[in-house]
């Protein structure tokens, strides 16, 4: 019986498989290249790195 990670490689070298990689890789391209998407990260990043050694001042 083929494990689920043997099962997802499978998919992933299918032709199928390669068109939706494709899909998929596309769409984080375009949201990693969104400003706002940017500027959600940059938010996130501040608000859970502050206070653990950031170096940079308290609120």
């Amino acid at each position: 019986m083929a494990s689920v990670f043997d099962k997802v490689a499978q998919f992933a070298r299918s032709p199928k498989g390669q068109q939706a990689l494709k899909q998929v890789s596309a769409k984080a391209q375009q949201l990693a290249s969104d400003p706002k998407t940017k500027a959600r990260i940059d938010d996130a990043r501040r608000r859970f790195s502050g206070g653990r050694g950031a170096g940079g001042p308290r609120p």
